[in-house]
């Protein structure tokens, strides 16, 4: 049986947050340290089964919090902040 949006955790922003973290940190940033949104809106979307919404408030979650810099004014990029590196991600085991 597969579960509903309703039931995964992506509508708390700080799960969201710490998820997005997770993919942050697992990327090697390229020129100048930037990683690139689709290297964490695709497997966030599409792999945890994640809406826009819930992929924009776990963004700005991260930003306020200081994990993530400012996306870039093109939208194409952002930078992990030394704090978001030390930040524990949030684990989840996605749904079938």
């Amino acid at each position: 049986m597969r579960k509903m949006k309703e039931d995964l955790p992506w509508s708390d922003p700080e799960k969201a947050a710490r998820r997005l973290i997770k993919y942050a940190q697992e990327f090697k940033p390229i020129q100048d340290g930037r990683i690139y949104t689709e290297v964490l809106n695709y497997p966030f979307i599409d792999r945890d089964r994640a809406t826009p919404a819930q992929y924009t408030a776990g963004m700005q979650y991260a930003k306020d919090a200081g994990w993530l810099e400012k996306m870039h004014e093109s939208g194409t990029y952002t930078r992990i902040t030394e704090t978001g590196r030390l930040v524990e991600p949030f684990e989840f085991e996605r749904p079938d």
